[in-house]
């Protein structure tokens, strides 16, 4: 798995939960967080490099745990290793619309995202029925991946963003970017615990098992717990602390390099 950065770990704790058994490898591109205001060109060259080192690691499955990377990576990735099982984000619109009681639904989403034609093509399958207010939230994927949670300037960030989407009336609220579950709490507090909060982390979970279980890739049960290795491009002392208190103690991180990352197969 590989993402921006650390928000990711909010997908990985799914995949953990539901299968136990299988070995994790794990990398943050912190020296390029976020994604949502990079290039195409430039997430695509990104993505390449992540898939080509997990790849050389024994992945034997690719999950791209950011919706602005799997709108921009994805096929190219997808063309680029057909025989490998590859699992992109995306936000959960379908279910949040399932989910709405008043037809108003908000979407918290990097500006990547949010400008993306995937995220356009999205709202055009499942949420004709419904209206839908899309609120950019520059700044909080940072917020989570210095791991300033509870911050008072990440408090104040949280209720700005949030604020246009309460004004709305929204009664479901799409949690478009993997850093945002770590928010979760901070959100319940600000916008009521009667407001749907809607991630895709289960979901993912579910699907890697399903393309694993296709393939006969399962690991089997074992006695023991499976290993997470975990890798980032930034700064290993600050990612470190993060990754303690986003994932657990036993979270022992490495440095990739960022030159390594512009290795490509291309």
């Amino acid at each position: 798995m590989f993402d921006s950065g650390v928000g990711g770990l909010s997908v990985l704790r799914e995949i953990r939960a539901r299968l136990p058994h299988e070995p994790l490898l794990y990398v943050a591109d912190s020296a390029h967080v976020p994604y949502g205001n990079k290039s195409p060109a430039f997430i695509i060259e990104r993505s390449r490099a992540l898939g080509r080192f997990l790849l050389d690691h024994g992945a034997k499955a690719l999950v791209i745990a950011c919706n602005t990377a799997t709108a921009a990576a994805a096929p190219t990735l997808r063309a680029d290793w057909p025989e490998v099982p590859i699992i992109g984000m995306e936000p959960a619109v379908k279910p949040a619309v399932a989910a709405t009681r008043n037809g108003v639904v908000g979407v918290l989403a990097t500006v990547g995202t949010a400008q993306s034609s995937r995220f356009a093509a999205l709202l055009d399958d499942f949420a004709r029925d419904v209206r839908v207010v899309v609120q950019p939230a520059p700044g909080l994927a940072e917020a989570v991946e210095s791991g300033a949670l509870g911050a008072p300037e990440t408090r104040a960030l949280v209720a700005r963003h949030l604020q246009p989407l309460l004004d709305a009336g929204v009664d479901t609220i799409v949690l478009g970017c993997t850093h945002y579950p770590f928010l979760k709490p901070l959100i319940v507090e600000l916008a009521g615990a009667d407001i749907a909060l809607i991630d895709t982390g289960a979901a993912v979970a579910r699907q890697v098992e399903r393309r694993l279980a296709e393939k006969n890739l399962l690991a089997p049960p074992s006695a023991t717990p499976a290993t997470a290795r975990f890798w980032t491009t930034g700064t290993l002392a600050a990612s470190q602390r993060t990754f303690h208190r986003l994932w657990g103690p036993d979270a022992a991180l490495d440095t990739l390099p960022v030159e390594k990352g512009h290795e490509t197969d291309a």
